[in-house]
């Protein structure tokens, strides 16, 4: 009962703090879609910093070796509908672009490792990051990540577009290849 009680407190701080209570919201100032899609000009981005998490399958994830390349980052959790619709969507348009200079990363959110795992295998060839408690969400510094919820990084680190609720390949892909036609930057 304890467990549960600080996990949902964990996520009632989590859930305020990326809310964005602040008139400085940079979701606030970049332009959102007819489909909900939140894009973000380039003078608009805000930089991600400092995110690193232990990977589900061992090792540690840091968004700094990603930079030069594009970065989709899914939040997902292996409890979540819309998150086992939209994985095969994900797992087409990674294997699409990322001769282009584009790398996937999950961040599996409020789950146990195991069935996280058994979830992933099979449906994703990308990493995830475990962030049981949402701490590695956080450091992305975002408004209001639900679950599902994906952003696109450029090339420099900053967040260029988010959709804070699942995706499809025919919206994701174009939007992947219009931030990685970029270019360097």
């Amino acid at each position: 009962m304890r467990r549960l009680a600080a996990a949902l407190i964990t996520v009632a701080i989590a859930a305020g703090v990326l809310a964005g209570c602040d008139d400085g919201n940079w979701a606030k100032r970049c332009g959102t879609t007819d489909a909900g899609v939140i894009e973000c000009a380039p003078d608009q981005r805000p930089r991600v910093t400092d995110v690193t998490g232990e990977l589900l399958d061992g090792g540690t994830y840091d968004v700094t070796a990603d930079r030069g390349k594009v970065v989709v980052v899914n939040f997902w959790g292996s409890w979540c509908n819309p998150c086992r619709a939209e994985a095969d969507d994900l797992e087409t348009t990674y294997r699409a672009t990322k001769d282009k200079g584009v790398t996937f990363v999950g961040v599996n959110t409020r789950d146990d490792r195991d069935a996280a795992i058994a979830f992933e295998r099979g449906r994703v060839t990308y990493p995830s990051v475990y962030d049981p408690d949402g701490k590695v969400a956080l450091k992305f510094d975002v408004t209001q990540v639900t679950t599902p919820s994906t952003l696109i990084l450029d090339r420099q680190g900053r967040i260029a577009a988010a959709m804070r609720r699942a995706t499809i390949r025919s919206e994701l892909r174009p939007l992947v290849e219009r931030v990685a036609a970029e270019g360097p930057g």
